[in-house]
């Protein structure tokens, strides 16, 4: 199932953080013995949502109305906060 997020993304301003570019990351990793990487696949769902935020999120079905309480993927500024 899919929740398109067109409106709240249109409602919502863009956080911009940049990413360094690459030869900045490997030059400041120059010299160091010990190297950490986040574990990317299984972090994305666990950043908690906001309690005033998760009914922006809300999902109707036939029979039920959810919301999510992690941040969900095609939110805006998931990027900027992940």
């Amino acid at each position: 199932m899919w929740t398109y997020f067109t409106s709240l993304n249109k409602a919502c301003a863009k956080d911009f953080y940049p990413l360094p570019c690459l030869g900045c990351l490997v030059d400041g990793s120059a010299g160091h013995d010990v190297f950490d990487f986040m574990d990317a696949f299984r972090g994305y769902h666990q950043i908690r949502m906001t309690p005033e935020d998760e009914e922006k999120t809300a999902l109707n079905t036939e029979y039920e109305l959810y919301c999510w309480k992690v941040m969900p993927f095609g939110l805006k500024n998931v990027g900027a906060t992940y």
